[in-house]
């Protein structure tokens, strides 16, 4: 009878385990037939011995395991709070410095708006009063934002590009109405000196003056076709000089294949439209008595 018995139990156990090897019983903890759920039970008849092992064996090993947790390193929890903190600090710093910028560039489109009077032959000297209104806005501005850049010393450049479009449009800006008024190029220390700006802390960037200079470059063929349906016939052979002299003076630079250097090739079909509109005037007869010192003026590398 016991013989019988032994042979029924170890079929039943082989029955239901991957391992029907007796002698890997061992491995399994200690666990009394009487504890699993009897044949009458709902839950055996859905559930096979394999499945109620594996159970059991799962919560054995949970609850084993949550005592051998990592713990997280101090240090490592101390480096990342420091980041939030900067993170933090920074987003903060940036939003500020957006804030101001968004006012820069309202101000700025109010001097664009004025300036473009000047190509429906609008009185000069009413033109520029208009647009010369806001240099002084402008220049509180970009006090404003120094003062709030200065509060992370060594750390211009990381926010630069929140007010480099910004910057390059107010210089064109400056730049159109210096050569309305005097005919010569607006110097990069002198749009400093407009904007407020110093080279120790906060100046103006040289990529930033350079690009605004060719943004100034590409309103000069609107102005001169402007400017000859009005009557004046002198103006291309001004704006002519002026652009050559300018493009002779930009292939001085060594510039990379960049945003620079794409404004820069652009210059030189400003310049070829403001060439075009001379030799029509010329040709027709309509320049006036300067030409020939214009003439010598506009030979220059193309």
């Amino acid at each position: 009878m016991k013989s019988a018995f032994r042979y029924a139990y170890h079929f039943t156990l082989s029955r239901y385990s991957l391992n029907p090897n007796a002698s890997l019983l061992h491995l399994v903890p200690a666990i009394s037939i009487s504890t699993f759920p009897s044949p009458s039970s709902s839950v055996s008849k859905n559930l096979p011995f394999r499945s109620l092992l594996t159970a059991t064996l799962c919560s054995t090993s949970m609850a084993d395991g949550d005592s051998d947790a990592p713990q997280t390193s101090p240090s490592l929890e101390k480096q990342f709070e420091k980041f939030r903190v900067q993170l933090q600090d920074s987003g903060s710093l940036r939003e500020r410095i957006r804030a101001v910028v968004l006012e820069i560039e309202s101000a700025t489109r109010l001097m664009q708006a004025s300036l473009l009077l000047v190509h429906q032959s609008k009185p000069m000297p009413e033109v520029l009063e208009k647009a010369k209104a806001q240099i002084n806005v402008l220049k509180d501005l970009y006090n404003k934002l120094a003062e709030v850049v200065r509060e992370c010393p060594g750390q211009y450049y990381r926010y630069h590009g929140d007010w480099r479009s910004e910057t390059q449009m107010v210089v064109s800006l400056l730049a159109f109405m210096h050569w309305l008024e005097t005919g010569t190029l607006l110097m990069h220390t002198e749009a400093e000196e407009k904007l407020g700006l110093n080279k120790s802390d906060f100046g103006l960037d040289v990529e930033d003056y350079l690009v605004g200079i060719c943004f100034m470059s590409n309103e000069m063929p609107r102005y001169v076709v402007n400017q000859v349906t009005a009557g004046d016939y002198d103006c291309p052979r001004k704006v002519l000089k002026f652009s050559t002299d300018l493009h002779a003076a930009f292939r001085m630079l060594n510039l990379r294949n960049d945003f620079l250097r794409k404004k820069f090739d652009s210059m030189k079909y400003d310049l070829r439209r403001v060439e075009e509109v001379y030799y029509d005037v010329k040709i027709r007869g309509l320049a006036t008595s300067g030409d020939s010192e214009g003439d010598q003026g506009t030979q220059g590398p193309l």
